[in-house]
């Protein structure tokens, strides 16, 4: 299983760096991977009942006279949405041209095609391949796993330079009844930034904020990208390290260029509607941490 996901990543990195000649033979792998002969009783689980062309057409009368107007009506089901994303990456790998109208439609980005297919990537692709992944092994999984409990309160908050988002999302732990770690709280007594990091780094759980504070590009790409701060991400990295990947949560604004080696750990787009408060308390409840909901939304 470990080998045919390595697979998948690396054929991931390929699409993020792909251009205009090789995507379409990027896609067709992928798509063939997702097929691998391990994988294919679970797909066909995930897959039964899912109504893909239903969903196309559904979709495709939100389409205004604007480009960019059309919305996908994803259903409310998680495992809905998980099946129709396989089936829309086998239409991607099947059908010539399908994926450059797809994303033309849904994730137009830019004046270049293969903006659109980037967009698709990063919007769809990449999320779908980290739920999918959580998906196969929660099936391999001990059905008698016991979750322990976390032996104390504390979450480290990563930030960059966005205070007003680092503030909603203290005032949220707080308000769970744990307790925030802020780096730039806690006394010096005379250690660097590292050594506070190793001396505050006794959490339960680390949420990692992934906002613009920064632009950057690959040196062969063209556009400047929206992207963290190089502190955050080197901290974000350290505690996926120290304390395990399934305790990092990361919360990221849209359009945020996201690290590539990054797939597999859990994150989600801190929306304007808030629903990201819902979708962190179920992680931090998921990984233990006995929560006080009284005063929350």
């Amino acid at each position: 299983m470990n080998s045919i996901f390595r697979k998948i990543d690396n054929t991931l990195l390929d699409l993020q760096a792909s251009h205009i000649q090789t995507y379409e033979n990027e896609l067709k792998k992928l798509a063939r991977l997702l097929k691998d002969e391990s994988l294919e009783p679970k797909n066909a689980e995930l897959i039964s009942n899912i109504d893909l062309d239903a969903f196309l057409e559904k979709s495709a009368k939100t389409q205004g006279s604007m480009v960019g107007s059309a919305k996908l009506e994803w259903p409310d089901d998680d495992m809905e949405v998980l099946g129709l994303k396989y089936l829309l990456i086998q239409k991607f790998g099947d059908e010539e041209s399908f994926a450059f109208n797809f994303s033309y439609t849904y994730y137009s980005s830019g004046r270049k095609i293969i903006d659109h297919i980037h967009a698709l990537v990063r919007n769809l692709i990449i999320p779908f391949i980290r739920d999918y992944k959580q998906y196969i092994n929660s099936q391999v999984q001990s059905s008698v796993e016991v979750k322990m409990p976390i032996s104390n309160k504390k979450v480290f908050i990563v930030h960059g330079h966005d205070e007003n988002t680092l503030n909603k999302v203290a005032r949220l732990i707080e308000q769970l009844g744990l307790e925030a770690i802020i780096l730039h709280e806690q006394a010096n007594r005379g250690k660097t930034i590292i050594e506070k990091i190793e001396a505050h780094s006794d959490v339960g759980f680390a949420v990692v904020l992934l906002t613009p504070d920064d632009l950057g590009k690959a040196y062969s790409a063209e556009e400047l990208l929206p992207r963290a701060r190089q502190n955050v991400i080197l901290e974000l990295g350290y505690f996926m390290g120290k304390i395990g990947r399934e305790r990092v949560c990361a919360l990221k604004m849209d359009n945020l260029e996201i690290p590539s080696d990054y797939f597999g750990v859990v994150w989600t787009n801190l929306d304007s509607a808030g629903a990201w408060k819902f979708l962190l308390a179920k992680e931090l409840k998921e990984i233990g941490y006995t929560l006080d909901t009284s005063k929350l939304f």
